[in-house]
């Protein structure tokens, strides 16, 4: 994270032995690297920093929302969910989480002691867990009205999990603009201005659905998508979708495509093509009755056919992987 200037309200590089010994930075995987290179830092810095600590094959499992938790990290622009901490931890303090803040910080607390912790950094610990944990118990150690960057963590750093009720069920709202970053009567500095500017040009109109379990449609300039973010083990849902593909029963609605699957922090998260204008209301009850199509096509044991096999290496074939850390 730069380290700002008080007098002047400017932020200045880190050198860049501060950017890999001192405090995380705070910032974008795309964005300059802090140490002033003029690379971006995933290309700089941010692959030092990535050999800290082994990536956990699904850092957020345990949690009863790990899939809107991935979602909310990898997925949706602007979101925000609140949370309830262990029994024990931060004594009555208000937390929410949220996608992404103000300059990328890690977390912020409000002149009234409420904190809000942002998913979307690109640390590169390798553990977005233990970084989560290490952001909200700095904020709980910090000065009100403050943003709070990221110490290293290691092995035996405390994950979100021994922090945040695992039980807990997310109410995850999700917003049309960043307008939760600022408080009432808040003066924008210039830097936020620029970094509410950058967050708001990449943002693509996204909504939750209601009929299933983290389903999110969103519009990307000419397409439409459903993303569905699944714990389904990948060899069992895998098989699921290759046996509704070859039944012809893959589809949410009509004139609509199921493309491929990603993985997002261990989890596997498939995409449907929708037509343009077709909208999120619109899918609410195709998108339910496929998942009740998802679950009958689960429980089937028999092997797959000639047929099913090529479906699945076609489904296995389409699939990418998003950053893990």
């Amino acid at each position: 994270m730069a380290k700002k200037n008080r007098a002047s309200g400017k932020s200045t590089p880190l050198a860049p032995e501060s950017v890999i010994e001192g405090e995380v930075p705070a910032v974008g995987m795309r964005e300059p690297c802090p140490c002033g290179s003029g690379k971006r830092y995933k290309a700089c810095h941010g692959k030092e920093a990535s050999k800290a600590v082994a990536a956990p094959n699904r850092p957020f499992d345990g949690f009863a929302s790990e899939c809107d938790i991935v979602a909310m990290r990898e997925l949706v622009p602007s979101a925000t969910a609140t949370l309830k901490l262990a029994q024990g931890v931060g004594d009555g303090r208000n937390v929410t989480l949220a996608t992404v803040l103000p300059m990328a910080y890690p977390a912020l607390v409000r002149a009234n002691g409420d904190i809000l912790l942002g998913l979307q950094i690109n640390t590169g610990s390798g553990d977005a867990s233990r970084d989560l944990a290490n952001a909200l118990a700095r904020a709980l150690d910090a000065p009100y009205g403050e943003p709070v960057g990221l110490e290293r963590v290691t092995m035996d750093s405390p994950r979100a999990q021994d922090m945040i009720d695992v039980n807990d069920v997310l109410d995850v709202v999700v917003h049309d603009n960043f307008d939760f970053w600022m408080e009432a009567d808040t003066e924008l500095t210039d830097d936020v201005k620029a970094s509410l500017e950058r967050a708001s040009q990449y943002a693509n109109p996204t909504q939750k659905l209601t009929s299933i379990a983290s389903g999110y449609w969103t519009q990307m300039g000419e397409k439409e998508h459903l993303r569905w973010i699944m714990s389904t083990p990948e060899n069992d849902l895998l098989n699921a979708l290759a046996r509704l593909h070859v039944a012809g029963a893959d589809s949410i609605g009509p004139d609509t495509r199921l493309v491929g699957m990603f993985r997002a922090q261990g989890l596997i998260v498939p995409v449907w093509d929708l037509p343009l204008g077709r909208g999120a209301a619109a899918i609410e009850e195709p998108a339910a009755e496929f998942g009740v199509r998802l679950q009958e096509a689960l429980a089937e044991s028999k092997p797959l056919s000639d047929a099913e096999r090529r479906a699945r290496s076609g489904l296995t074939s389409r699939q990418v992987t998003l950053r893990d850390a």
